[in-house]
């Protein structure tokens, strides 16, 4: 009874998702025009990929069903002083943690605290889930770690992970600076006040335990390439403590990875997108710079960057247009799905563009006067 009334949710879940329908309709519409065999679509998943997502969401809903991100929201909140306060405290960590952990790790781990937070004290939690959003695509532009396309080009580029730093840092810094600003006009400064009691929350020790330890472990395993065998330890873990931690996780997440990465494969497969791409002139920089910026808002920045390395060895140039180019619509960052599938609010999406295309502008208006005008 329990399987089928998961499966019964499941199925309304995937009914009331909007963006899986649309990705569904672009998969059929992608295969009538496309020349690549239907079975060999499973080839055009990255399966790692999936099997990283699946872990850490898995590890995230263990922290979560724990109780542990409640109690740490009690004790956040004594400290956060005011919602803007609140705001900018965990804007800036959302941006120095996707630096180190990658911009969808920082997102698995702010955004339920976030969750936790705005459960206990009023405060906007789809503007929070947006700007942190932003937060981890600025950041996550420092480092060669800190998001996909980042590390892509790095090893492309052959430089030290100092001078790929140094390179991105006055970019990361004009963004924080103007995503700190906009932070603190976006929210009021009036005091937080909780509404919910700590001792009513119980804290499971056991599964917070083994989800924290858990943790590096999966990381490095799967940074080795064991991702998949990493991932079924995780699930093998976490279902004999408590199943109900694997019955929480977004399965509807995955399907819509699954399918952006069939279907944006596709799509870069097409020969009048290939022949599109060449007639851009990216031998020329700012022609890259522009074409960077644009082709991620159709297929997303880390396939981007590939196709149009392709193209050009200009690393420099592509670093700052496909990371700038993470704004603007969300599928210019695989980073942007994820937060707003965690999002509760189903038309957060639209909240995230009223925020989101401005700092693509911004954005490209500050790479442009770094790279070509000064």
């Amino acid at each position: 009874m329990a399987f089928k009334a998961l499966l019964a949710r499941a199925w309304q879940g995937l009914r009331k998702d909007r963006f899986l329908q649309i990705l569904l309709l672009a998969l059929v519409g992608l295969s009538l025009v496309s020349r690549t065999p239907l079975p060999s679509y499973p080839a055009l998943v990255d399966w790692p990929t999936i099997a990283a997502l699946t872990g850490l969401l898995a590890l995230t809903q263990g922290v979560e069903t724990s109780g542990a991100l409640h109690r740490l929201g009690h004790w956040l909140v004594g400290y956060m002083t005011s919602e803007r306060a609140a705001a900018l405290c965990l804007v800036t960590a959302a941006a120095v943690l996707s630096t180190v952990l990658t911009n969808d790790v920082a997102l698995f781990v702010i955004v339920p605290l976030t969750l936790g937070i705005c459960r206990i004290t009023p405060l906007p939690t789809t503007r929070l889930v947006v700007f942190e959003a932003l937060a981890v695509n600025a950041g996550s532009a420092l480092t060669p770690i800190g998001n996909p396309q980042n590390l892509f080009l790095w090893q492309l580029s052959g430089t030290s992970f100092a001078q790929f730093v140094w390179h991105m840092l006055p970019l990361v810094a004009v963004l924080m600076l103007l995503l700190w600003a906009v932070t603190a006009l976006a929210f009021s400064g009036r005091l937080l006040q909780t509404s919910d009691p700590q001792s009513e929350h119980l804290l499971h020790k056991r599964l917070l335990a083994v989800s924290l330890l858990l943790y590096p472990v999966f990381l490095v395993l799967t940074d080795l390439h064991y991702a998949p065998w990493a991932l079924l330890a995780v699930l093998l873990c976490l279902g004999s403590i408590r199943w109900r931690v694997l019955a929480h996780i977004d399965w509807g997440l995955l399907l819509v990875f699954v399918l952006m990465f069939i279907d944006l494969r596709l799509l870069v497969g097409l020969d009048v997108v290939q022949q599109a791409l060449a007639g851009w002139g990216l031998a020329q920089p700012m022609h890259l710079f522009w074409a960077g910026i644009a082709t991620s808002q159709i297929v997303s920045n880390v396939p981007a960057a590939i196709a149009l390395a392709e193209f050009s060895k200009d690393w420099k140039v592509l670093a700052y247009a496909v990371n700038i180019g993470g704004f603007g619509l969300m599928v210019g960052s695989l980073a942007n799905l994820i937060a707003l599938r965690m999002a509760p609010d189903k038309r957060a999406w639209i909240s995230f563009h009223v925020w989101s295309v401005p700092f693509l502008v911004a954005g490209a208006a500050v790479g442009w006067v770094l790279l070509f005008a000064m």
